[in-house]
């Protein structure tokens, strides 16, 4: 299967190498899993924290050395002081419990778009988890995953003109095909290939961001996939219709960060997030840290989760919404996520707000905000304490503007920022 998918005739450039990393010993407790999920319903309700979540504090407070410091665990869940990434940034390490074995660790790097730069603690049995989640919100639209052997089961789409890509394999599909693909053209050896490529492979399941999807609309692809999945960044609705018509195929639109993994899946019956993991508690939060009645917008903060690399308590995601109650539980409604963003430079060529994010990757900054006028002019915006970063910041950014003027701004307040905002038409796909 590796073969294939790296020797084939239109096969893109593979910029990287990744594997799943699983052990034979693994696999059974991994079935098991998938099994009580797919059996597990959402089993709490607004405002009123589940009595899993006692177990959970007292574990995080004898076993995380950020908890541990602050002394004996809390008996009130209110008192449970939340964190945000900017906690994580600064030290991801103080929440990585101790009892986690240093030599099975992988990690997760994620720019986000608070401009806190991530390192997340995670396992190979914890990636391997994604797909369990996944298969629930499919399930839900009556959608089996089949693939295996001799099959590949996902292919994984970037737009990007620098991405991570690498072939591997999904034992718990019978060691179906997975390929993370860039469909930029610098990752192609002749553009016709995409559609060669993506024909030959014929994944069951396509997953991408909204960017990644516009893109693929322009690749005239033959094969249907049972599915798409999109991740990461907020999927407009025109997009998503645009796309169910063109692949005769449901698209679902999940909610999920790094951090936390899969977290809701759009459901239009209830304009909203249906929940997916049963150990997961979702608040919403006001600024003072305060849980806000059913239906209130705030911070939607997050405990639990099924990384037990970084048990979460009263995480702060940055994304906003309000909790409603639906047919199924909770669900997260009035969402304001990550919209991608587009710029234009000097020359034409349109680069998203990722691209902005990896040339900055390399320059130490808290956070920022970068911003293009409607006359096309780009401003990026920098706090106080960052100011002396604001050459090496510019250096960074002008290969992909072509060297037009960038200017410097300064972020007044320490609240989290729309990090990427543009007036120019089209930069709002």
């Amino acid at each position: 299967m590796l073969r294939f998918m790296t020797e084939h005739p239109a096969a893109p450039i593979y910029r990287n190498a990744s594997g799943h990393r699983l052990r034979t010993e693994d696999m059974g407790g991994l079935r098991q899993y998938g099994q009580e999920l797919a059996r597990t319903a959402i089993d709490w309700r607004v405002n009123e924290p589940p009595s899993w979540l006692q177990e959970l504090v007292a574990h995080v407070y004898r076993e995380v050395p950020h908890y541990r410091q602050q002394g004996q665990a809390p008996t009130i869940w209110s008192d449970v002081a939340p964190v945000s990434r900017a906690a994580f940034s600064r030290d991801i390490a103080s929440f990585v419990p101790d009892s986690v074995q240093a030599d099975e660790l992988i990690n997760f790097r994620t720019t986000g778009t608070t401009g806190h730069p991530l390192l997340i603690a995670s396992h190979p049995t914890v990636a391997a988890k994604y797909m369990f989640f996944h298969q629930r919100a499919l399930r839900r639209l009556g959608i089996e995953l089949t693939h295996g052997s001799g099959q590949v089961g996902v292919i994984l789409l970037g737009f990007q003109s620098k991405c991570f890509t690498y072939v591997s394999v999904t034992p718990l599909m019978d060691e179906s095909g997975l390929a993370k693909l860039n469909l930029h053209p610098n990752d192609w050896h002749h553009i016709k290939h995409r559609q060669q490529y993506l024909d030959a492979l014929a994944p069951e399941i396509i997953m991408g961001d909204p960017i990644s999807f516009a893109e693929l609309l322009k690749i005239p692809m033959m094969h249907r996939p049972k599915a798409l999945i999109s991740v990461a960044m907020v999927l407009m609705p025109a997009l998503r219709a645009q796309l169910e018509q063109y692949f005769n195929c449901p698209v679902l639109d999940v909610y999920s960060m790094n951090e936390v993994g899969p977290i809701g899946v759009w459901d239009p019956d209830e304009d909203g997030f249906v929940m997916l993991q049963p150990k997961l508690y979702v608040e919403i939060l006001d600024q003072q840290g305060q849980a806000l009645p059913t239906g209130e917008v705030g911070e939607i903060t997050v405990s639990g989760g099924f990384n037990f690399c970084l048990p979460l308590l009263r995480y702060r995601t940055g994304d906003f919404g309000a909790l409603d109650v639906g047919r199924e539980g909770p669900i997260l409604t009035r969402f304001v996520g990550r919209q991608p963003v587009r710029y234009r430079n000097s020359v034409g060529q349109w680069f998203n707000n990722i691209d902005i994010s990896h040339a900055l990757a390399s320059v130490a900054l808290s956070h920022y905000q970068f911003h293009q006028s409607q006359d096309g002019q780009l401003t990026l915006y920098l706090p106080t304490r960052d100011q002396h970063a604001s050459k090496a910041a510019r250096d960074a950014l002008s290969p992909l503007f072509a060297g037009q003027v960038i200017h410097m701004g300064i972020i007044a307040h320490e609240d989290k920022v729309k990090q990427y905002t543009s007036d120019l038409l089209g930069a709002i796909e």
